[in-house]
């Protein structure tokens, strides 16, 4: 009978423990479905393989001293702007406490727009909802709201920096033309205020430019064009997709820069996967590559998740680990009555940050919420990205 009785009183114990565990919730969001669904699923997978760490690991200290597990809730927001803010009013009507996205800069611009302007500021009814984003890296989009914060690398920085390398290296090159994705925000400001302007500002003659859509599949036009500039260099600021649908035509035409460089984005199994042998000798300056054992270990995990490794999941990853380190730091409750003065710790904890542990170094954080992060250049050779050089 004691035995039944001790037998029983432990099974109500294990209940009430499991009734007691809490759990901390994230929301993820980006792009699922549709052309860039891959930055999506694989920002989720690092998610994923990042909480799993830091649960089996004990999870989140709170105030209080308990602790509480991670919860990853994702959305697809399918890379469209009404969509992206549907789905960050939905976050914020939750018990999230922190939303981790977008892919897009076309769905980040627009959305830190409904996000209160200024903290503590009775008079705007913006939402009050930290927004720490992984992928969509158009420059200067943080500045728009005091609850955005990003983990995205300077372009700016890391294109000056190779096409200065590429003049040391080269000096008898003189020419670069451009193709660009006309419709994606990312793509545009890129090979506009970035690619375009490095490229002068080191000395080149930009020859001039072909201009596509996202979604297209026919390239012939704008492949003759960049047959007749015949430039020394090609510079194609476009996703995997078309970046790849382009790399098959100029193959076609005969057309051989002596030169390749590609967008960020690019530098990912995507373009592996897609045309490795056409975008042999492609060139782009990147913040990831599995260098050393940390950024290896956190590739194999997020592969274990159904995920693939690149700029962009890499500081879905990271911003997992720098989310423990705020949470902790500032002591939250993890209490359902507390969550919005728990938010609100959250983005005050981002806001202090001025530097953050990397899988490639520290990240230097700067005042308006953007990221300074290390970053090397890598070369497509024989179907992988490898290492071409660090510039730092």
């Amino acid at each position: 009978m004691k035995k039944i009785a001790l037998a029983v009183a432990l099974a109500f114990a294990a209940t009430g423990a499991l009734a007691q565990e809490k759990t901390i919730k994230i929301a993820g969001f980006g792009a699922k479905s549709g052309v860039v669904r891959s930055f999506g699923i694989n920002s989720e997978a690092a998610m994923l393989a990042a909480a799993d760490q830091i649960n089996r690991a004990g999870g989140i200290r709170l105030a209080d001293g308990s602790k509480a597990k991670i919860k990853i809730d994702y959305y697809d927001d399918r890379c469209t702007a009404e969509e992206g803010i549907s789905v960050a009013r939905r976050m914020a009507g939750t018990d999230a406490l922190v939303g981790v996205g977008p892919t897009c800069s076309n769905v980040a611009e627009p959305l830190f727009g409904i996000l209160q302007k200024r903290v503590g500021n009775a008079s705007d009814s913006g939402l009050q909802f930290p927004i720490f984003t992984d992928v969509a890296i158009k420059g200067g989009l943080a500045q728009i709201s005091e609850w955005a914060f990003r983990n995205v690398p300077n372009e700016m920085t890391m294109y000056s920096s190779l096409f200065y390398w590429l003049k040391t290296q080269h000096p008898n090159l003189k020419t670069v033309y451009g193709g660009v994705e006309e419709d994606f925000a990312h793509s545009r400001a890129t090979w506009y205020v970035v690619m375009k302007n490095r490229a002068e500002a080191n000395g080149y003659t930009v020859a001039g430019e072909s201009k596509w859509l996202l979604a297209d599949t026919n390239f012939a036009t704008q492949v003759r064009e960049m047959k007749k500039a015949n430039a020394d260099i090609v510079a194609i600021s476009a996703h995997p997709f078309s970046t790849c649908g382009v790399l098959k035509e100029m193959q076609r035409q005969g057309v051989k820069p002596k030169l390749l460089v590609g967008l960020t984005s690019t530098s990912s199994l995507e373009t592996m996967q897609g045309c490795a042998k056409q975008a042999e000798g492609m060139m782009i300056p990147t913040s990831f590559a599995p260098v050393n054992k940390e950024a290896t270990a956190a590739a194999n995990a997020t592969a274990k998740f159904k995920g693939s490794a690149d700029l962009h999941s890499m500081a879905a990853w990271e911003n997992m680990f720098i989310l423990k380190q705020v949470m902790e730091s500032e002591k939250l409750s993890g209490n359902p009555k507390d969550l919005q003065a728990d938010r609100r710790k959250v983005r005050d904890g981002l806001a202090k940050l001025r530097v953050t542990k990397g899988l490639l170094g520290d990240t230097k954080r700067t005042d308006d919420r953007e990221a300074d992060k290390p970053y090397l250049f890598v070369q497509a050779r024989g179907g992988n990205w490898v290492v071409l050089h660090n510039p730092l």
